[in-house]
């Protein structure tokens, strides 16, 4: 049984009003940090247009909330310590939809672009970005931008942030056929030499490692075309809430709960 939103928001408006979820939260994080935490934290940014629509706004409001929410939680999860994040941001399915949301998402896209490549804080942190998905579908000036801050932070070692934006896991995978099937087509390779290794490393995430956790929010419990050869041995972790009201416990909280699962990889 799922407690009713409604009464989420009262628990935790009456837990910020009294100090309880500072405190909270400093022993959550004590806690976890005394216990190896994921190399590798992947996150589907769900229930922005939900968020939206129960307020009366419309949907890229939600979206504008949400891109907020990635600043901050982009600063939790480097005091917390992860090496690797993911966030999907963008499917192919999600480019069908109206062309009035796409044109509010990508302005919206382009304004947080804009401002990674003004952010001192990120090169003096060492964090890098990339992007992955079918790229070449996004408007030109929201690419180039792209590009831009992959050239910036590329020499950064401390964090790695992969935005998934117009991905699909179908596709990846199709992409990655196509590459490998162009080696063997030339010569490069034979069939027989093809394995699990030749297929990760023509992915969009080969330079990176699988995730250790996946995070969901908003209360769906599905993978929805992400990562889908990369999550083979992830742990997975669903929050009954929207992604524009997440917060650094809810974060904590999914941490705590991969760090008390035994991971046995098939073993």
């Amino acid at each position: 049984m799922r407690i009713p939103r409604p009464l989420i928001r009262l628990s935790r408006a009456l837990a910020r009003y009294t100090g309880v979820e500072k405190l909270y939260e400093r022993m959550l994080f004590d806690e976890i940090r005394a216990h190896p935490v994921p190399k590798h934290v992947a996150i589907i940014l769900d229930g922005n247009r939900r968020w939206a629509r129960e307020r009366g706004l419309p949907p890229w409001a939600g979206h504008e909330e949400g891109a907020k929410k990635v600043e901050k939680a982009l600063r939790w999860i480097r005091q917390i310590g992860i090496k690797y994040v993911t966030l999907y941001t963008l499917s192919t399915e999600n480019l069908r939809r109206s062309r009035e949301e796409l044109q509010k998402l990508f302005e919206i896209f382009e304004r947080q672009a804009l401002r990674l490549l003004n952010d001192k804080e990120i090169l003096r942190e060492g964090v890098r970005f990339q992007f992955i998905g079918r790229t070449h579908l996004l408007p030109e000036r929201l690419q180039q931008l792209m590009c831009e801050i992959e050239k910036r932070t590329q020499s950064g070692k401390n964090l790695t942030v992969t935005i998934a934006i117009a991905y699909g896991g179908r596709a990846e995978i199709v992409d990655a056929v196509r590459r490998i099937a162009e080696r063997v087509k030339h010569g490069e390779l034979s069939p027989e030499q093809i394995d699990e290794v030749v297929i990760a490393k023509n992915l969009y995430t080969r330079d990176i490692p699988d995730p250790d956790l996946i995070i969901r929010t908003s209360g769906e419990e599905r993978i929805s075309n992400f990562l889908l050869w990369q999550c083979a041995y992830s742990e997975f972790v669903f929050l009954d809430v929207y992604w524009p009201e997440f917060r650094k416990i809810d974060l904590l909280r999914a941490i705590r709960t991969y760090q008390l699962r035994h991971r046995r990889f098939g073993r």
